[in-house]
């Protein structure tokens, strides 16, 4: 044990140091990396207004990173400028226009609603053609992760269903059944989906059925299979949210919203994956112990304990907390990425939609930092912290102002905890 202790003890200094060269590395790429200023910011646009805050939870769907729920989307400027309409205040418009929407797309807009509000207010953001392709990519990954996450699935039918699930876009009367999951009427009506897939413009049908493919055949892999090393992390994170913000990046720039460059940076947009994923993973340790599952990597967690579910013991709290704070340092790593890719993107609600999970994320982080409290019960950032990051991330310069308050919270806290 005390080898153990020492080794902990070495460990927290050496993230401790990587903390410092990490701020200082962020920080130079702060000053360094391009202010860009997204399109349509000069007049606000008059859109119709969406539901009122229904607040950020801990229940973050695995794959869809940082939940958001707006207080204000016009006055965050989430809304596109094509998108208006003359509901009342008081009024919900959840699939506005309608006229404009055929039954089955209305129908793919309420599942949306039914399986993530929060992330359906971001999505109705987008302007109009990018939207209904983005929709439809998330409800087809929604149904993808609803197979990987019924246990009640055996993995002998398991592993050729996500092995082949890709196919079934182009497979008219699929569906699945079988399922207990609560989000299981994406699979039990996927005809509907798979029709308004195929309705797509090809160039989006091409993105949304590869990453399809390549994520069924990841989760395939990793069902059986361990998160070791922090290679494997890495790896693992990539099949289930890496992928995408590969998939959603290339979606942008085959709107032509965004430069090609933006989908053909398969490490940024990676990265903006991996880094909404390992936020919601250290978060979650405590609901994936309770569950019987495991994704913090081997490699890290086996310096401090035997099993990783022994930090959940009340006499293992520092070493779990210095253990978590390396798996942060890791995390932070992606922030070069980050920043990098945001400074490219030039339309205002693809802005949005990609800076306030990130910078929700980051604000995640600081709360967990030398947090005790992941171990015992629920961490979230406060309400009130919510709302500020939202209204202010809709440019360059004030993300990374919010990146830059967050990594000196976080520095201070290392040098307080030496």
């Amino acid at each position: 044990m005390e080898e153990k202790f020492g080794a902990g003890s070495t460990i927290l200094m050496a993230a401790a140091s990587c903390g410092t060269k990490a701020m200082s590395l962020f920080k130079r790429t702060l000053v360094l990396s391009p202010a860009a200023a997204p399109k349509g910011m000069g007049t606000p646009s008059r859109c119709c207004p969406l539901p009122p805050a229904a607040w950020p939870s801990k229940d973050w769907a695995r794959g869809e990173g940082v939940f958001v729920r707006l207080l204000s989307p016009t006055a965050a400027g989430l809304c596109p400028q094509s998108h208006s309409c003359s509901t009342s205040a008081t009024s919900v418009c959840l699939l506005c226009p309608q006229d404009s929407l055929s039954s089955g797309l209305k129908t793919c807009y309420k599942y949306l609603h039914q399986t993530s509000r929060s992330f359906s207010v971001v999505i109705q953001a987008l302007d109009e053609e990018l939207r209904h392709a983005v929709c439809i990519f998330y409800l087809i990954l929604r149904a993808l992760d609803t197979l990987e996450d019924d246990m009640t699935i055996s993995i002998e039918k398991k592993v050729p269903l996500l092995h082949n699930f890709h196919s079934y876009l182009y497979e008219p009367d699929w569906r699945f059944m079988e399922s207990k999951e609560k989000d299981r009427q994406v699979l039990e009506d996927f005809p509907t989906i798979s029709l308004e897939f195929r309705k797509l413009a090809l160039k989006y049908q091409t993105v949304i059925a590869n990453s399809s493919r390549k994520m069924g055949f990841g989760m395939a892999e990793f069902l059986n299979k361990q998160v070791t090393s922090e290679e494997e992390w890495d790896k693992y994170c990539h099949y289930v949210a890496g992928l995408v913000g590969i998939g959603l990046s290339q979606l942008f720039s085959a709107s032509e919203l965004e430069d090609p460059v933006v989908g053909n940076d398969l490490e940024c947009a990676n990265s903006m994956g991996l880094f909404l994923q390992k936020t919601n993973i250290i978060r979650d340790y405590l609901d994936d112990h309770k569950s019987g599952r495991e994704f913090w990597p081997q490699e890290v967690w086996s310096k401090y304990v035997k099993k990783l579910g022994d930090f959940a013991k009340p006499e293992n709290i520092d070493l779990a907390v210095q253990c978590m704070n390396e798996l942060i340092t890791n995390a932070l790593r992606h922030i070069p990425d980050v920043i990098t890719y945001l400074s490219r993107l030039r339309n205002q609600s693809v802005f949005n939609f990609c800076a306030i999970p990130q910078v929700m994320a980051i604000a995640t982080l600081a709360t967990c930092y030398n947090n005790q409290q992941v171990f015992k019960g629920v961490v979230k950032i406060r309400k009130g912290q919510t709302v500020t990051l939202m209204m202010d991330a809709t440019n360059m310069p004030a993300v990374k102002a919010i990146i830059d308050q967050y990594m000196e919270e976080e520095l201070h806290r290392t040098l307080v905890g030496r």
